[in-house]
């Protein structure tokens, strides 16, 4: 079972959005663990799989060997496991599938949901394209019976929709006049103010021809006056709109926001609801009484506006997770916008995983995304 559970997670979490649906087969290796300490191992195995990545995207990110990664790999698993090794039983029945549903639950919302990846409940999009919260409740419904002893036929139910929407896959596109661009300036992406880095990005936003465009986490760096006024000078003249992500730093700390620029005006868009923990989000240093560390502002800004349309905004470790999404779409936005910055995800599937995870979710609910990432 701690096998199986393993290769659950690693095709699952592929990076190939329909892969996802796999996911539904966990819960039954864990409902139907003959021990306790089994299904320790198998929720183990099954996130640890899913979140390979890490390691070596840590050791990028701060240029270290792999002990750090490990570290942190090992230290976000711990809050997955406990939650489902405390909560399952060892009596079958229902109450085995309310016990996974609570785990569930407690893995998608904060605090236990700041770290929690890989939920199963992803899959909604890949089974149940354009259902809305109908889908949701569809793939939760199948989830929680893949956590009983009729989990055979939850899951030939889930196969047959699966099957359906694998011949009928079209990912999410983004809407007319819309266009995400990628770039590829590795980690020297918005580290110091460059002119010719920002120059090179006007250049291709104003050559794109498009009404709005979306540039990824980090293209304009640290917001400062002179940002501002190289922005609004560089679209003068034009009815375009730019999107790009930048750091608002003030003495206690900063915010991860995505700014909105056109030729008359420049103004702050959204603000980051979770950030990265340990790299991006420190808490214990406020806790401290010292400055630094990226702010989260967890259940401020679900959606925006911008160029006459309501956005679901998505910065880079957001996408990972299961409530900012649901955050956003109870507040039923035309467009999800996805961005980041994952020059430190090279050699991984991480990047993979958060574009799948941004095209199942547009995809649950019938909403075209824009995708723009910095490698």
């Amino acid at each position: 079972m701690t096998a199986a559970a393993a290769v659950v997670g690693t095709v699952a979490w592929s990076g190939d959005p329909l892969t996802l649906p796999l996911a539904c087969a966990f819960p039954a290796l864990w409902a139907f663990a003959p021990t306790r300490l089994a299904a320790c191992l198998v929720g183990a195995a099954y996130f640890l799989a899913a979140s390979r990545g890490l390691p070596l995207g840590v050791a990028n990110f701060y240029g270290s060997d792999f002990g750090t990664g490990i570290a942190l790999w090992l230290g976000a698993a711990m809050a997955f496991v406990v939650v489902h090794t405390v909560l399952w039983r060892r009596r079958p029945g229902a109450g085995r599938a309310v016990r996974f549903g609570l785990a569930a639950v407690l893995m998608s919302l904060p605090p236990f949901g700041i770290v929690g990846w890989a939920q199963p409940i992803t899959a909604a999009g890949i089974l149940f394209p354009g259902w809305w919260w109908w889908g949701l409740a569809a793939t939760v419904a199948v989830l929680l019976a893949m956590a009983t002893p009729r989990w055979p036929f939850a899951a030939v139910i889930a196969a047959a929709f699966w099957a359906w929407s694998a011949t009928h896959w079209m990912a999410p596109r983004p809407p007319e006049g819309w266009v995400g661009i990628d770039t590829t300036f590795g980690s020297a992406l918005g580290r110091m103010p460059d002119l010719d880095q920002s120059g090179a990005l006007l250049a291709r936003v104003r050559a794109s021809g498009t009404r709005v465009a979306v540039l990824p986490e980090s293209a304009a760096g640290m917001w400062t006056p002179t940002m501002s006024a190289f922005w609004m000078a560089g679209l003068r003249g034009t009815d375009m709109t730019v999107i790009a992500g930048a750091a608002l730093v003030d003495r206690e700390g900063y915010d991860n926001v995505m700014m909105e620029s056109t030729g008359a005006r420049v103004r702050r868009l959204y603000i980051e609801r979770m950030p990265v923990p340990v790299s991006m989000w420190q808490p214990w240093l406020a806790w401290a009484g010292q400055s630094g560390g990226v702010r989260a502002n967890v259940f401020s800004n679900p959606v925006v506006e911008s160029a006459g349309r309501r956005l679901a905004p998505l910065i880079c470790y957001e996408q990972l997770l299961v409530w900012p999404v649901l955050h956003s779409m109870l507040h039923e936005p035309d467009v999800v916008v996805a961005i980041g910055n994952d020059w430190w995800t090279a050699g991984t599937s991480i990047l993979a995983i958060q574009k799948a995870s941004s095209q199942a979710w547009a995809r649950l609910f019938g909403l075209p995304l824009v995708l723009a990432f910095n490698t």
